[in-house]
């Protein structure tokens, strides 16, 4: 018994499957580059630092070694932090004194910042870390409390097959130009609008 022919419908589909995978295969076999490459997620959306937090388990299913800094958050552990410091491939810096507006001190503030950036350059020099994840960088170079040429250029000199995502809000001009994969994150709808407080497992 022989099979039913296919249904007009069902031809197109896969044709139109067939078109797309040939072109999908087509743009993979151009892509002949391997090096490191720098990740900038930003923009007022929830979700930046949980997307870069995501790629540190990648990292480490794949038995790559990973360093995170955290700029700015400082006050608490999160979940990311009591989670990724089980793990001996995992160094975790938390280097913040917390949200700007909470500390309500610029110089301490920079003096955090500075103590940061240099536990991140070292990272950056590090060729036996694969993956850098520099947590809230971007407020830090919004408020100058460390330069973008100190940060461009650590990240030019860096070992060349180091991967570095950069997370915060407001990332400047010349660090987006620089990267090579940007995404700008946008609240559509946030709990925390209707009064919801932020909730462990979530934000926390």
């Amino acid at each position: 018994m022989s099979a039913e022919s296919p249904s007009p419908e069902e031809s197109r589909h896969r044709e139109r499957m067939q078109r797309r995978k040939a072109a999908v295969d087509a743009r993979i076999a151009a892509a002949t580059e391997e090096r490191g490459v720098v990740l900038v997620l930003t923009g007022n959306g929830k979700g930046k630092s949980s997307s870069a937090f995501g790629m540190v388990a990648r990292a480490l299913g794949h038995g790559m070694s990973v360093g995170v800094v955290q700029f700015i958050k400082g006050r608490g552990s999160t979940g990311e932090e009591l989670f990724f410091r089980r793990f001996p491939h995992v160094t975790y810096h938390v280097m913040g004194e917390g949200f700007t507006w909470e500390t309500q001190d610029r110089e301490r503030d920079i003096r955090a910042a500075h103590a940061a950036w240099t536990v991140a350059a070292a990272l950056l020099r590090d060729d036996r870390v694969a993956l850098v994840v520099l947590d809230e960088l971007n407020i830090a170079l919004r408020h100058h409390y460390v330069q973008l040429a100190d940060v461009t250029g650590a990240l030019r000199e860096r070992p060349p097959r180091q991967h570095v995502v950069i997370t915060g809000r407001g990332a400047p001009a010349e660090l987006i130009e620089f990267a090579d994969t940007v995404t700008d994150m946008h609240v559509v709808k946030h709990a925390f609008s209707a009064g919801v407080r932020a909730q462990r497992g979530i934000e926390l």
